[in-house]
């Protein structure tokens, strides 16, 4: 099987380079079909999403191994920040990520920070950080910011290797403006109330026909735009437990004892995606595939 050529994952820059070429002109296989192309191309859809979450993988792999008590004389976030800024740079300088992109990617990292500065305060309490460290500002470790950029670089990368298009988008005021109500609402709903059920329906039909086009293999397969989202929602939910399991942070039901992330997070991580997701289809060249009915 052609997947037995995918090996060296991680070697390197130039394996990692190496890699891409392989899964964007993988071998001709037209007579394959039935449950046998199923099966491959489902294997090399799995292959792609997780070269796609190289960033994210890496950010979760050090949140894995860097002990609670810190390590190389600097606390746990103080690492944590440390070895972010190395992947970052290190991503950057090797070319697997663009210039453009990193800004992109630098914007979701503010973003993020300032709703989790907002989310600690002592007047909202939604989560907290319980470690000490340096590099604490307002109560968030300057490393939690690139778990939200984690987000954006997935999609990024997804949207090469999978040779994303998109057909039927919303025009592109529509979607930014949904964007920033879905942002807003993350503060406001302490006070003015929740809108998100409303605006999540204001996204519903403005997606509604949108359909993404991708290639697991070498043919297009399509899905809705909504189902992406959900999905995609869905596993940062799966991520978010994962922190909190190690006790990056917690929420206040989880001081006493571990306890899974209520489910009604889903949703405000799908939110969250569409956010994001309206962030990166506004990269230049990630704009030529996407299609606005006039």
């Amino acid at each position: 099987m052609p997947t037995t050529r995918i090996l060296p994952l991680l070697a390197g820059p130039m394996a990692l380079r190496r890699l891409d070429v392989h899964l964007l002109h993988p071998p001709a296989l037209a007579d394959l079909s039935g449950p046998r192309r199923f099966a491959l191309e489902f294997v090399w859809f799995g292959i792609k999403e997780a070269r796609s979450c190289l960033f994210a993988g890496l950010i979760f792999a050090a949140i894995l191994l860097v002990p609670r008590e810190g390590i190389w004389l600097l606390p746990r976030y103080d690492a944590l920040l440390l070895i972010a800024l190395i992947i970052q740079a290190w991503l950057l300088r090797s070319g697997l990520e663009s210039v453009d992109e990193a800004k992109a990617i630098g914007l979701f990292h503010l973003i993020g920070f300032a709703l989790e500065a907002y989310k600690v305060s002592p007047a909202i309490g939604s989560w907290s950080y319980p470690d000490a460290a340096w590099t604490k500002v307002l109560g968030v470790p300057l490393f939690a910011g690139f778990m939200y950029a984690a987000v954006g670089s997935y999609i990024i990368q997804a949207w090469r290797l999978l040779d994303v298009r998109i057909r039927h988008h919303p025009p592109y005021w529509l979607a930014t403006l949904i964007a920033l109500l879905i942002y807003a609402n993350f503060f406001t709903h302490h006070h003015i109330g929740d809108w998100r059920w409303y605006i999540a329906a204001c996204a519903l039909g403005l997606y509604a026909r949108t359909t993404v086009i991708f290639r697991p293999y070498d043919r297009d397969r399509r899905m809705p735009m909504l189902l992406a989202f959900a999905l995609i929602g869905f596993f940062i939910w799966l991520a978010e437990n994962f922190g909190t399991f190690h006790g990056v942070w917690q929420y206040p039901e989880q001081l006493g004892a571990w306890s899974a992330v209520h489910v009604g997070k889903w949703s405000s991580w799908s939110l969250l995606v569409v956010m994001t997701f309206t962030i990166v289809a506004h990269l230049k060249h990630i704009k030529q595939c996407i299609h606005v009915p006039d």
